[in-house]
């Protein structure tokens, strides 16, 4: 299985701690994002790394080139920002064809069984996108889901001032190689991934629940409580 981690990002809410580093190599107790991504990724199966780069990219490029991870990993980088769904297309030719592959915001600390994910995405075989689902302490900042009794992901709300639960979008999803044709066929160079690919297909995707540990790294709030939620785990 191959990986794309996106970290392009600009973590204009992580200011100042990101005027001098990009948003994925911010530290949890000392281990940039990127590593424990890297890390975390490869002990489940995951032998090949896409990661995207812009800003300050010499800081992710000289990471790669000191890691030992280096030869499984390739870089791309972005002059523009394409969004998810652009990234993914653009370099479509990194994948192989009829082979799953993992897409994640790398910009993420998630702690979970990487294993059980992957076997649920193999379990629904009728469904192109599984996605990673956590319940979030701040419902108004996530993209709120709605399951029915199969677990499959039948309605989706972005970000709503009135969200009908807590159970959020992890923005980490194991896709079919399939998913390519629909973005294609949306003929754009910059595609959003949750307004215009989930909607796309609600009742086709397979969720799973991160129940051990799942946070967005978006301000200087959530990197604290991180901080001090990352002591709970022995480094694996």
């Amino acid at each position: 299985m191959k990986a794309l981690l996106l970290s392009a990002g600009l973590g204009t809410r992580l200011r100042p701690l990101t005027d001098t580093m990009p948003k994925c190599l911010v530290p949890i107790n000392g281990k940039p994002l990127l590593q424990i991504w890297l890390e975390n990724l490869t002990k489940c199966g995951v032998k090949e790394f896409l990661i995207n780069t812009h800003y300050l990219r010499e800081q992710v490029e000289e990471f790669v080139n000191n890691s030992i991870f280096k030869e499984r990993i390739t870089l791309i980088y972005e002059e523009e920002l394409l969004h998810t769904g652009g990234t993914l297309l653009k370099n479509k030719n990194f994948f192989t064809e009829n082979e799953s592959f993992l897409l994640v915001h790398a910009d993420n600390y998630s702690i979970c069984d990487f294993a059980e994910f992957i076997n649920i995405h193999k379990k629904y075989k009728d469904c192109p996108i599984t996605m990673m689902l956590f319940k979030t302490d701040n419902p108004k900042s996530c993209g709120i889901v709605e399951l029915n009794k199969e677990n499959i992901a039948i309605a989706f709300h972005e970000k709503v001032e009135y969200p009908p639960s807590d159970l959020a979008n992890g923005a980490v999803y194991i896709c079919k190689y399939e998913i390519f044709e629909y973005l294609e066929n949306l003929n754009k160079e910059f595609i959003d991934f949750s307004n215009e690919v989930i909607p796309n297909y609600l009742g086709k995707i397979s969720t799973y629940l991160n129940e051990i540990y799942h946070r967005d790294i978006g301000t200087i709030e959530s990197y604290k409580k991180a901080q001090l939620d990352s002591l709970r785990f022995t480094e694996k």
